[in-house]
C-alpha cells in the first residue's frame, strides 16, 4: 500500500479532480491520477465486489418492502455502494464506526443482521443491536451529531492507549453543519484516530451542492483544520478502500484525522416520500447510472479472468439468500413493550421519570382490564 498519505501536507489542496484507480469501463489507471495510491490485489477487489452485490441486493429488497408498506421509511444507498463498502471495509471489527440514516449496507458489511438493522426503520424501537458488541454506534438522523461522538471516542481511546480507530460518515449537506466544523476542529487539534468520510451525492434532500458551498470540494476543508484531504472519485471502490486503508494506518500509527470525499450519486429518491423529480433531471441519473460502481468493478475482474460464471452465480444467490431472510425478518410480528420508551433514557432514573413509567404502566393495565368488556359490547 502506498505511503502517500502519511506523507501528505496538510496544507496542500486536495486534487480538484478525483482520484481514481479504475476508469469508467473498469481498465487499471497509472500515474497521477492515481494519487500514488496502488490497485488492491484482486482477492481484496473480488470480495468488495461480493459486498457490493449482496448490499445491492439487500438495498433493492428493502426499498420493495417500503413500497409493501412493510418498513415505515427507508433511505436508499443506491449507487453508494463503493463509498459504503469501500471504506467501512478498511476498519477492523475492534475499531468504532459511527453511521448515519443511509449507511444500512456498511451495517450490513460490518455484520449485521437484516432485522436488527431495519427495526428503526419499521418502528418496532430506537435501535436494533448491541453498540458495544457490534462497536457500531446507533445510525444518526440529525445530521453530523454522531460526527461528535466518534471524536470524542477516538480521543477517549487515545487516552486509554487503546489503539482503535474511529470512522464516520457524513452527507454532503451534513458538511454545512456547525457539528461537523466542531468535529473536524477537535479531530485536528487532539489529533484522534478519526476517518472521516463525506459521500457527496451531490443533493441535501433537495438541495444541490453548489447552494451548499463555494468551496471547490467538499475535501478543501480538510485543509483549514490543518488534516489531510482527499478528493476521491466515489464509485471506484478500488480508490475508496486504498485511500481508507492508508488513513487508517495513519490514524492507528499517531498520525491523526483524515478526511476523505467520495464523489457520487443518489441514484434513488432521499427516501420514500421524496419526489426527486422535482428537483432533479432524469438525464443525470442515466448519466451515473452509466458509472455504476459494480459494474465497474465488474469489467475489471472480469478482465483479469477473477470473476467466472460460476463465482458470479454464487454471488448472485448469496444475495438471493440475504434476501429472503430479509423478507423473513419483516414478516416477523414483533412483540412491542411501551414501558421500553423509558429504559436506557438515564442511567439512574430520575423521579420525575419513574412517575411517568407509573402512570404509563397503570394506564396500560386500565386497558387491559377493559379490553374483554369492550369486545362484548362489540
Amino acid at each position: 500500500m502506498s505511503l502517500n498519505v502519511e506523507h501528505h501536507d496538510p496544507r496542500v489542496l486536495p486534487s480538484e479532480k478525483p482520484l481514481r484507480l479504475l476508469d469508467n469501463a473498469g481498465h487499471a489507471l497509472h500515474g497521477r491520477e492515481t494519487g500514488g495510491f496502488e490497485l488492491p490485489p484482486v482477492e481484496t477487489l473480488l470480495e468488495l465486489y461480493r459486498r457490493m452485490v449482496v448490499a445491492r441486493r439487500f438495498d433493492v429488497q428493502v426499498t420493495a418492502l417500503t413500497k409493501q408498506g412493510r418498513l415505515a421509511t427507508y433511505p436508499s444507498a443506491y449507487g453508494q455502494e463503493g463509498c459504503e463498502i469501500g471504506v467501512v471495509s478498511a476498519i477492523t471489527a475492534d475499531d468504532w464506526f459511527f453511521p448515519t440514516y443511509r449507511d444500512s449496507i456498511a451495517l450490513l458489511t460490518r455484520g449485521l443482521a437484516p432485522g436488527e438493522i431495519l427495526q428503526s426503520f419499521r418502528g418496532d424501537w430506537h435501535n436494533g443491536w448491541d453498540q458495544h458488541e457490534h462497536r457500531t454506534a446507533a445510525m444518526a438522523t440529525p445530521l453530523a451529531t454522531q460526527a461528535l461522538h466518534a471524536v470524542g471516542l477516538a480521543h477517549a481511546a487515545r487516552l486509554r492507549h487503546d489503539p482503535i480507530v474511529t470512522l464516520t460518515y457524513l452527507g454532503d449537506g451534513a458538511t454545512s453543519e456547525g457539528d461537523a466544523h466542531e468535529a473536524f476542529n477537535f479531530a485536528a487539534v487532539w489529533q484522534t484516530p478519526t476517518i472521516f468520510l463525506v459521500q457527496n451525492n451531490q443533493f441535501a434532500i433537495s438541495t444541490p451542492l453548489a447552494r451548499q458551498s463555494h468551496a471547490t470540494t467538499l475535501a478543501d476543508k480538510a485543509v483549514g483544520y490543518g488534516m489531510p484531504g482527499y478528493h476521491v472519485d466515489g464509485n471506484d471502490v478500488a480508490a475508496m478502500y486504498a485511500v481508507a486503508t492508508a488513513a487508517v494506518d495513519r490514524a492507528r500509527s499517531g498520525g491523526g484525522p483524515t478526511l476523505i470525499e467520495g464523489l457520487t450519486y443518489r441514484i434513488e429518491p432521499h427516501t420514500n416520500s421524496d419526489d426527486p423529480t422535482r428537483y432533479r433531471e432524469s438525464r443525470d441519473v442515466e448519466h451515473w447510472k452509466r458509472r455504476d460502481p459494480i459494474e465497474r468493478l465488474e469489467k475489471y475482474l472480469v478482465s483479469e479472468g477473477a470473476l467466472g460464471d460460476d463465482v458470479r452465480a454464487e454471488i448472485a444467490q448469496a444475495g438471493e439468500d440475504l434476501a429472503a431472510r430479509t423478507r423473513d425478518a419483516m414478516g416477523e410480528t414483533p412483540d412491542l413493550d411501551p414501558l421500553e420508551l423509558f429504559d436506557h433514557v438515564y442511567a439512574h432514573p430520575r423521579a420525575s421519570l419513574a412517575e411517568q413509567r407509573a402512570a404509563l404502566e397503570a394506564e396500560l393495565a386500565s386497558h387491559a382490564a377493559d379490553a374483554p368488556a369492550e369486545a362484548v359490547a362489540r
